[in-house]
């Protein structure tokens, strides 16, 4: 099952967090945030701008990793699996990355139920992460995907990262009133 909304819509936030409430079922436990990128690339940078922004937001948001100062990059996907699965056995993951895709879909958010590859608009061939997937569509698709990354705009980045650290920081706070209830 895919959801997308594009960080245009005023309803995004809400979408992208009842989505995720919808793909991640019930919680066990809180959950890890995988925030995966790099600032070398304004596009790719989407990640670690969400990492940053939870981290703001306090320990109710979950486990989170990737951010502006300690970024989890393509690199480092390889240990991250087994580290995570062994540091947090019952908490679900939400891997959060930059994409490319087609122009029609610059700018959509996509939650998707399944892990992502990160590094493949860069052509690399990396492991899976997650349990389900939060990706921004950045730029377009081509033969030079990675330079595209270079001249995304940061305005655009921020803003779906904003929606995206806000639907997840909702959905944490959603989780903690059920179980006061």
């Amino acid at each position: 099952m895919e959801y997308s909304f594009h960080f245009y819509n005023s309803m995004a936030e809400t979408g992208l967090m009842l989505a995720l409430e919808k793909t991640l079922g019930p919680l066990t436990a809180p959950p890890v945030i995988l925030c995966i990128g790099s600032d070398l690339a304004v596009g790719d940078s989407l990640g670690p701008v969400t990492g940053t922004l939870l981290r703001r937001c306090g320990a109710e948001c979950g486990f989170i990793y990737g951010t502006l100062q300690n970024p989890v990059t393509a690199k480092e996907v390889k240990y991250v699996n087994a580290f995570l699965r062994k540091t947090h056995p019952d908490s679900k993951i939400i891997a959060v990355d930059a994409a490319v895709g087609e122009e029609s879909e610059v700018g959509l958010l996509k939650v998707i139920d399944g892990s992502l590859r990160p590094g493949s608009g860069a052509n690399k061939r990396l492991g899976k992460v997650g349990d389900v997937s939060v990706l921004g569509i950045v730029a377009r698709k081509s033969a030079f995907s990675y330079s595209l990354l270079n001249l995304t705009r940061l305005n655009m980045v921020y803003s779906m990262a904003e929606t995206v650290a806000g639907a997840i920081y909702s959905l944490s706070l959603r989780g903690i009133e059920a179980k006061r209830a």
